[in-house]
């Protein structure tokens, strides 16, 4: 044997071969998991797949050389930045959504009808601004402020669960270039679709027969809660900051209308800014009519797109914009916030892939 040829026979037997570059098959690899890139990359069978033991989990997930810590960490930096993004789409649709139908859902919140009414009209609700959790605050209100009565907020949000639905179908719509992706993600939406009209079809009747969860519920209450108290998710903090800046929505003419307090929404247009500055003390801050003040005088009015005391007013607040601009700026939001999310979707699904397409396929 030539010096070259033992040299060359040392370096294979020293080197590992999960850590040589030119690997291109799992094949050649002691784990023999499937890298994204592999020339054999659609050769592999269910049933070539062993499973992985926890040593060569902990090698595949920890023992990397310094150009694959730097690969991991640009993929890692790179998922963080797609789901950010993806959660802001989300909240960029829900509040465009509320803008849309934010007249309409309150006007279905009015009725204090039957159980079955009631679950259709939270679905209907639910279904037009996107948004449950948005909904059940709303229901909430007007449960605090006696317009409706508790049995019919539970009925109304039992609706909403079923309404939310909607949002992961239209998620699943953004893997529309790959077929068997579609498949896949159409099937983990229809799985959370059965669960909660499950959940509904168990719990609706049980609650029209016992009314258990009134009664719950009744059992749970405090007995002294302070006005104004509320609760914002993590989430909500993160994403609302760069949302409210490009449109943010005004619950507060949803609530007044399933109330009855104003009779549609022309009652808040056109908007009116005090002196004409755009921000939220000029525009949004509310009259206290106990001491005279009044609209245009001591306070501004806001229509459906409001503003936020922290960010100010959004890109898509106009001073003097009447209820069709604004029903404009929630379209062309809602446009935005799918073409985003549709984008983002597909960069986080891609980045997953190349990043756990490895030791995950002996995994799972």
């Amino acid at each position: 044997m030539s010096t070259t040829e033992a040299q060359d026979t040392t370096k294979s037997e020293t080197t590992p071969v999960g850590e040589d570059s030119a690997v291109k098959s799992r094949k050649d690899r002691p784990t023999g998991s499937t890298h994204f890139g592999d020339a054999d990359w659609d050769e592999e069978r269910p049933d070539e797949i062993g499973d992985a033991t926890w040593g060569e989990v902990a090698k595949a997930c920890c023992v990397h050389d310094a150009k694959e810590w730097g690969k991991i960490f640009v993929g890692a930096c790179a998922a963080l930045f797609f789901l950010y993004f993806f959660l802001v789409s989300l909240e960029l649709m829900g509040s465009a959504a509320k803008v849309l139908g934010g007249c309409k859902a309150g006007g279905l919140m009015s009725d204090d009808t039957n159980p079955v009414a009631g679950l259709v009209i939270g679905e209907l609700a639910t279904a037009l601004i996107q948004s449950s959790s948005t909904t059940t605050s709303i229901i909430v209100s007007l449960v605090g402020a006696e317009a409706i009565s508790v049995n019919t907020g539970i009925y109304l949000v039992m609706g909403a669960n079923i309404g939310t639905s909607v949002t992961n179908t239209i998620v699943s719509m953004g893997q529309m270039a790959d077929g068997a992706q579609l498949e896949r993600a159409f099937a983990g939406a229809t799985v959370h679709d059965i669960f909660n009209l499950l959940s509904v079809a168990i719990l609706f009747p049980l609650e029209i027969i016992s009314h258990y969860l009134y009664h719950l519920t009744k059992a749970m209450l405090p007995d002294n809660v302070k006005d104004g108290e509320a609760w914002s998710g993590p989430i909500k903090k993160i994403v609302s900051p760069l949302s409210d800046k490009i449109i943010k929505s005004n619950k507060d003419v949803i609530k007044d209308i399933a109330t009855g307090k104003v009779e549609s929404c022309d009652a808040y247009y056109p908007v009116l800014c005090l002196d004409g500055i755009e921000d939220y003390k000029h525009c949004a801050s509310k009259c206290d009519k106990d001491a005279g003040e009044e609209v245009g005088v001591d306070c501004g009015r806001v229509g459906l797109i409001t503003c936020d005391k922290n960010t100010g007013c959004p890109a898509f607040f106009q001073n003097g914009a009447n209820l069709h601009d604004d029903s404009i700026s929630g379209g062309v939001c809602l446009v935005l916030s799918l073409f985003l999310l549709i984008v983002c979707l597909m960069g986080l699904v891609n980045v997953l892939q190349r990043g756990l397409a490895g030791m995950s396929t002996r995994i799972i």
